[in-house]
């Protein structure tokens, strides 16, 4: 990206003056800002067998893709079983389709799974794409939620509703909050 940006801006200024000078200065100019583009794009660039970014700075960008993705979804109907927008969503399956295609993580399908599988993590650390369980019908981990950032959660609540943004400051969530895990 940072490449493109380069060249880009190179070719901008390539072409940023009148058009009164002969052909030959304009295509001169744009020879050396697609010169000078170039050797910013080699700049940017990795050599063959280091490292990219940190496993950590990769898992962000995804759970930010995450977060953008659940946020996304709010509005899509309450369906038991569900895992679409087209079909519905209840909540494992809302953290299953947002995870799978925003961040190409194929996490487990049920709350359970997504529970037994993730690193438990204390709630004062959460950050965005951190699961939130809670629960809500007498069995730990019984529901669960996207952690979207600024104390607020995308869940999938209960039939008859839809995928909704919550706060977890709300007293019915603070009471129900069992844990919180990340991928």
């Amino acid at each position: 990206m940072l490449n493109t940006l380069s060249l880009l801006f190179a070719l901008r200024f390539a072409d940023a003056r009148s058009f009164t000078r002969p052909v030959f200065w304009r295509s001169a100019r744009v020879v050396v800002a697609l010169a000078y583009g170039a050797l910013l794009a080699a700049c940017g660039t990795v050599p063959a067998g280091k490292m990219g970014p940190s496993e950590p700075a990769r898992a962000a960008g995804a759970n930010t893709e995450a977060v953008v993705a659940a946020i996304g979804l709010v509005g899509t109907p309450y369906s038991w079983g569900g895992n679409s927008p087209a079909g519905g969503f209840d909540c494992s399956g809302l953290v299953h389709y947002v995870f799978l295609s925003a961040a190409a993580k194929n996490l487990p399908r049920t709350t359970a799974g997504l529970w037994a599988k993730g690193r438990h993590i204390e709630r004062k650390s959460l950050t965005d794409g951190d699961l939130v369980f809670f629960d809500t019908d007498g069995a730990s981990h019984s529901h669960v939620g996207i952690y979207v950032g600024k104390g607020r959660f995308v869940h999938a609540p209960r039939a008859g509703g839809t995928v909704r943004l919550e706060a977890l400051t709300v007293p019915y969530w603070v009471r129900h909050f069992t844990g919180a895990a990340r991928f």
